[in-house]
């Protein structure tokens, strides 16, 4: 899908306002954005006091289809008693179409940022990652894709070949780089994994915490391995995440299996988030919010850089991958 050329020049307020209107609701306060560069999120109270978040999605990223899957899922979760945020049924239906837009409430809810050196937290975060997992093999996405090498390095290296945000000279030298990264990663990367669905964007950002976690935006809901919404909570040198590692999957472990093969993926999986993420920026650049928050992506020294993190990448690849603690 092309997703690059559109972006959220005909979202004025009015049109906020009256979209909200068209499914019932009148915004009593003012509408305050929240920080979200894919979607255009805004908080708000209505007539009765009760305060919403509503998200309008990047046209022609998802389909209907697709958003409706991710709404399934979040209520799935919710009937588990998990806490994922859900959307709101208003007249009936979560996702609501205005004037070429679609758009979607949730109710607002507060919370602490997650402590990613709080253990204990740590520990009931896998606990119920462990859960959302147990829900999330039920059944799999049919609209939603399944995580593959094709979206995460062979599209976005089509993207970056041509990306202008590249300085000229050099463009050789980090293409280069880059498909020595991919061949390594191809080495490392396996598909003997059982595909379930997953939240996919599991970072600490996207964990809240009020008596306990509260998972938001499930925006980048996909069928993939289970450690894709592991490893981003791992942080600090080696002998800190094995000790992080052991925390998270005993707790997990006490509501859903986790083959231990998949700790091989982490690092291609983190290589594969790097080359993507160029990429999503580059895709989005014509959206004025991308070169107003990424103005380094036009440095010469920002994608020196950036080759230099391909390189040491390469080294962390071919390092032994990080293993569960051995049981005395």
């Amino acid at each position: 899908m092309n997703n690059s050329a559109f972006n959220f020049h005909a979202l004025s307020p009015d049109l906020i306002l009256d979209a909200l209107e068209s499914v019932g609701l009148i915004a009593e306060s003012g509408l305050t954005a929240l920080n979200s560069y894919e979607n255009r999120v805004y908080q708000f109270l209505d007539e009765q006091r009760q305060r919403y978040v509503v998200k309008f999605y990047r046209p022609e990223r998802w389909s209907a289809a697709q958003i409706e899957e991710e709404h399934r899922f979040s209520a799935d979760l919710s009937r588990a008693e998990i806490p994922a945020v859900a959307p709101v049924m208003l007249q009936g239906k979560t996702l609501h179409h205005y004037h070429g837009y679609m758009f979607t409430l949730f109710p607002s809810v507060g919370g602490r940022q997650y402590e990613i050196d709080n253990l204990d937290q740590l520990e009931w975060v896998g606990r119920f990652l462990g859960r959302i997992h147990q829900v999330g093999s039920e059944n799999l996405f049919t609209h939603r894709p399944t995580m593959d090498l094709d979206e995460y390095l062979t599209e976005p290296r089509t993207v970056l070949a041509t990306s202008e945000l590249i300085p000229a000279k050099q463009r050789t030298a980090f293409l280069a780089i880059l498909d020595d990264l991919i061949t390594v990663i191809k080495e490392y990367w396996h598909s003997e994994w059982q595909p379930r669905r997953l939240h996919g964007d599991c970072h600490p950002g996207n964990i809240l915490w009020r008596d306990g976690p509260i998972f938001v935006d499930l925006d980048d809901a996909r069928n993939g391995p289970a450690v894709q919404d592991l490893w981003m909570l791992l942080h600090g040198d080696r002998s800190e995440q094995l000790i992080q590692l052991d925390i998270l999957l005993e707790a997990y472990g006490e509501f859903a299996d986790f083959d231990s093969r998949e700790l091989a993926l982490i690092e291609p999986l983190r290589a594969m988030r790097m080359v993507y993420y160029l990429a999503w920026v580059t895709r989005r650049w014509q959206d004025p919010a991308f070169p107003k928050s990424f103005p380094w992506m036009k440095d010469e020294d920002f994608w020196l850089g950036q080759a230099a993190a391909f390189k040491e990448q390469i080294n962390k690849l071919r390092a032994p991958p990080l293993q569960l603690m051995p049981m005395y």
